[in-house]
């Protein structure tokens, strides 16, 4: 069983039981690198120094230091930080419940695994679980992590629950600064068409265990030729230019996709261009003239 990041209580109301939080996702799997002596090829170790003395300072002399103004700092030691005790740090409260549907994905932060601690909690966490997949709605809580109080969503998964840290409005940026200079542009009906078949072809499941870290798996190939004292080639990733002519690329990106643009299913009604000529599509496929002059 992994290690728990957090132990304390879920509760709801009156209602509360022993749970564990722990990490749903891990970077540990990735190629990570030390920094190393050119020379030697012994690993270096870092060294904190006195910014003024230029001195090596011991661990027992470290200490957090809050800017208050440029070069003067407040002192704060972990016991003031610990001392900092809200309910937040042992229990998780539900507050409120919400349908997921109604919280921006730019919310969204980090996920976790929560779990009851032991058996006697099962009961009333399953209540918990059980009640919000029958009314459709996640929980939004507040937990302490890493000595910070978060947001927490809670939503039914399998037999545990999803809890998902939530960011706060002062960290997420709006995206009217962003998008503001977008103009509002109106597309031809026929392109939207076109558009829209190549992703109907295109379309599929999500399958996450087909995704692929190439980067990382570039990465593996050079650590393995460079320890095998092989030479290696570095894949070249040919730059994509800007479009000109938009219904030329939509109508080569259909052929290579194994349609013929001629071939387009349009959901929507038809366009003057198809509406002049309803005679010549309706000719059997022997009179090629016909379908010639239609086009």
């Amino acid at each position: 069983m992994p290690r728990p990041s957090w132990k304390g209580y879920l509760k709801l109301s009156l209602v509360s039981c022993a749970v564990a939080l722990y990490n749903a996702s891990s970077s540990s799997e990735r190629v990570s690198f030390n920094t190393l002596n050119r020379k030697t090829g012994n690993r270096l170790k870092q060294n904190l120094v006195d910014a003024v003395s230029g001195e090596p300072v011991d661990t027992a002399d470290r200490v957090k230091g809050y800017q208050v103004s440029k070069g003067q700092y407040v002192m704060v030691e972990d016991t003031d930080l610990e001392a900092l005790k809200i309910d937040s740090t042992k229990t998780i409260e539900i507050e409120t419940f919400v349908p997921q549907s109604e919280i921006d994905e730019i919310y969204l932060d980090s996920p976790y695994y929560l779990a009851p601690d032991d058996k006697v909690a099962e009961e009333a966490f399953a209540v918990i679980r059980e009640a919000m997949t029958k009314k459709k709605m996640v929980g939004i809580g507040r937990v302490v992590l890493n000595r910070r109080e978060r947001m927490l969503m809670l939503a039914p998964r399998s037999k545990g629950m999803l809890a998902t840290t939530l960011r706060y409005p002062y960290e997420v940026r709006q995206d009217g600064e962003y998008f503001a200079d977008i103009h509002d542009v109106k597309l031809p009906a026929e392109m939207l068409d076109i558009a829209q078949e190549i992703i109907a072809r295109k379309s599929g499941h999500f399958e996450p265990d087909k995704f692929s870290d190439r980067y990382e798996e570039a990465v593996v190939g050079m650590l393995r030729a460079k320890q095998a004292g092989q030479a290696f080639t570095v894949p070249q990733a040919a730059e994509p230019a800007n479009v000109v002519n938009i219904m030329d690329a939509l109508k080569r990106s259909l052929e290579a996709a194994g349609a013929d643009s001629s071939a387009v299913r349009r959901p929507r009604a038809p366009s003057k261009k198809a509406a002049e000529a309803p005679a010549a599509k309706a000719e059997p496929a022997r009179k090629p003239k016909a379908r010639k002059a239609a086009r």
